[in-house]
């Protein structure tokens, strides 16, 4: 599972969900930035014994300003994996967050971003007062320099059937730049 949900009495719902629709259990969490809506529900996995991951930035940012805590961390990218399916967590430097990741399925070409990238049907980057405006367009290109021609980008709080999320992401983040 990436990311948690933000309202907590949606937790056990969605595992329930998960079990009952796909007849599998979460067995990873992962947060991909330290901001609550992301990470509110580790404790609640550690729990239920879900093994629950974020960075060692994200760590010192979580435990700075008093957000929930995973178990494990990574002091670097990472490659997973879990039955048939692969995955690597990537941090290509400061953008929304200082310490955003991107989760990356080489083989079925998905790219989760979280907060990092948004959708072509919005107009700013929101909320980036825990970002870097100078380096996020430059983040941004790294992310898709790396993990080349994606078949879908999952974002938050967006449509994610538009390819065009990271390039439209970029043409803002090039604008937020020159502004600063």
């Amino acid at each position: 599972m990436f990311d948690t949900p933000w309202d907590t009495a949606q937790f056990q719902p969605l595992l329930d969900n998960i079990e009952m629709r796909h007849n599998k259990i979460v067995l990873l969490c992962f947060a991909t930035h330290w901001h609550s809506d992301k990470t509110i529900g580790l404790a609640y996995s550690r729990e239920k014994g879900i093994k629950t991951y974020t960075t060692v930035l994200n760590d010192e940012l979580s435990n700075l300003n008093n957000k929930k805590r995973a178990e494990f961390l990574m002091t670097k990218d990472t490659n997973f994996t879990t039955g048939q399916y692969s995955f690597e967590t990537g941090y290509l430097r400061e953008a929304h967050n200082r310490d955003n990741i991107v989760i990356w399925f080489e083989k079925e070409r998905i790219l989760y971003t979280g907060y990092l990238i948004k959708g072509t049907d919005v107009d700013d980057l929101s909320f980036i007062g825990d970002g870097n405006k100078k380096t996020y367009a430059g983040t941004l290109k790294k992310v898709q320099k790396k993990f080349r021609h994606p078949s879908w980008i999952v974002i938050t709080n967006s449509d994610w059937k538009d390819i065009g999320s990271l390039k439209h992401s970029i043409r803002m983040a090039n604008k937020l730049g020159r502004n600063n």
